[in-house]
């Protein structure tokens, strides 16, 4: 059931970011979790709109609509995953989504959190999504493989300030020699297609997900490009770059997702791929982060309803594959783990202020 109070808490949870997640008692709505108990609403801080973060989290929480009786999730557009960090650190937002390279840099302080280090962490959870990026440039820019793009002279998009994949994308693309001598496209994801389409791009980082669709953004980007878009071949300095950088996993497959054949040059894409979690603060109860477990296993064909790319959870052990070891798992999602025979002792158990 859903009662006139339960709408007035949804309506205060989407105007109050620093209300991260509450905890009444009480029926909130059909599906399988016990609704004579607590029940929770809880805020994840996403990215930007038509973002696979968004995307994710808004699947989640039509999954928790749909197929639990304890909880209800809302989620917010943010500036990305690096950003999340600073949100959370402020005491904005309680969950995220963030990716495993922003977390390693504020937990080593380097990268943008050299400057501005962040005193508090999120606890992790568990892994969302894959997200797989790599070059592609515009007919006429003359760009034939990454090291034309190296010797300069190019307007080129790294994805948007603010998102992991920036941090991350933007290191990559340093360590090659590929930054300077180029012009920067500092736009945000629902801007760059609008530059695509008036000819203001010669090369983007776009990315796709799990090895199954493109990211929204990158769909308008394809839709808007008049077919003039194809996959660009990476030289050996740049491939030893994505090996070289910390976070980067490698990897070439098939372009998938294109209206339009971006095979032009190369048949294969060579990515530097970046792992995204759910991750979650002390305030977030053990329960409310172990009922988010348990629904994206136990319902990820729902989930997938609403998020084609949403990975396939049914074996918990997927779950863990982005655990990092110095980091603490929320508390919640540990004991799901551990339910399911996946826990490795290696890992933190944190602990909630419940």
């Amino acid at each position: 059931m859903v009662d006139k109070d339960s709408l007035d808490r949804r309506d205060l949870l989407k105007g109050a970011a620093t209300m991260g997640v509450i905890t009444t008692a009480g029926c909130m709505g059909g599906g399988d979790g016990d609704g004579d108990g607590e029940s929770y609403s809880v805020v994840i801080g996403g990215t930007s709109s038509g973002s696979s973060t968004q995307q994710a989290g808004q699947a989640l929480a039509q999954a928790a609509s749909r197929e639990s009786d304890i909880l209800d999730i809302s989620v917010q557009v943010t500036d990305g995953w690096t950003a999340n960090l600073y949100e959370f650190d402020s005491g904005n937002i309680s969950s995220i989504g963030v990716d495993n390279n922003s977390l390693s840099k504020a937990m080593s302080e380097s990268g943008p959190f050299a400057d501005e280090p962040v005193d508090s962490l999120p606890m992790q959870g568990f892994v969302f999504t894959n997200l797989q990026i790599y070059w592609v440039a515009m007919e006429g820019s003359g760009i034939e493989s990454t090291a034309d793009i190296r010797e300069g002279g190019y307007n080129i998009y790294p994805i948007q300030p603010g998102f992991g994949t920036r941090l991350l994308t933007e290191e990559v693309i340093k360590t090659a020699g590929a930054w300077e001598g180029n012009e920067i496209l500092n736009l945000d994801t629902s801007d760059i297609a609008g530059a695509v389409e008036e000819g203001r791009a010669d090369a983007l980082c776009i990315y796709g997900a799990n090895g199954i669709n493109l990211s929204s953004w990158v769909q308008e980007v394809d839709v808007r490009s008049g077919g003039d878009l194809y996959a660009v071949p990476v030289d050996d300095e740049f491939r030893a770059a994505i090996e070289e950088v910390p976070g980067a996993l490698l990897q070439e497959f098939e372009p998938y997702g294109w209206e339009q054949d971006v095979t032009k040059l190369t048949d294969t894409v060579t990515a530097w791929t970046l792992a995204g979690q759910w991750a979650f603060g002390p305030d977030v109860p053990a329960g409310a982060t172990e009922e988010i477990a348990r629904l994206s296993s136990e319902h990820w064909e729902t989930i997938r309803e609403s998020d084609p790319t949403a990975l396939d959870h049914s074996d918990p052990e997927t779950m863990t594959e982005a655990v990092i070891e110095d980091l603490e798992v929320h508390p919640g999602v540990a004991q799901f783990f551990k339910d399911n025979d996946v826990w490795n002792d290696s890992w933190t158990e944190g602990s909630t202020n419940e």
